[in-house]
């Protein structure tokens, strides 16, 4: 399974690079395009869930690094939540 890697940039200005053990966040996500917070966490929510359960059709069990990034980008979000129409940047993918 194609595993992928996607650079964002937080309403901070701070950098991170995100894991997907799928192809499918590119379904979902536009290299150098610019979310609303809480279009960017929907989206991330769909597309890594959809990412694990693939791995769990195909080796029984979920993605647990997957999910755990989704974590990690719903704690992160959370951060930014009060701001007045925080965006999130995808800048690119990483094969």
């Amino acid at each position: 399974m194609p595993e992928i890697r996607f650079q964002v940039r937080w309403p901070d200005g701070t950098e991170e690079t995100c894991y997907s053990p799928s192809l499918v966040v590119q379904d979902y996500f536009e290299a150098g395009a610019n979310y609303a917070l809480d279009e960017f966490l929907n989206r991330s929510r769909t597309a890594l869930t959809i990412a694990s359960d693939r791995v769990q059709a195909k080796y029984g069990f979920p993605c647990g690094r997957a999910l755990g990034q989704l974590q990690l980008i719903e704690q992160r979000s959370a951060e930014y939540a009060s701001l007045d129409t925080p965006q999130v940047h995808v800048l690119k993918f990483i094969p």
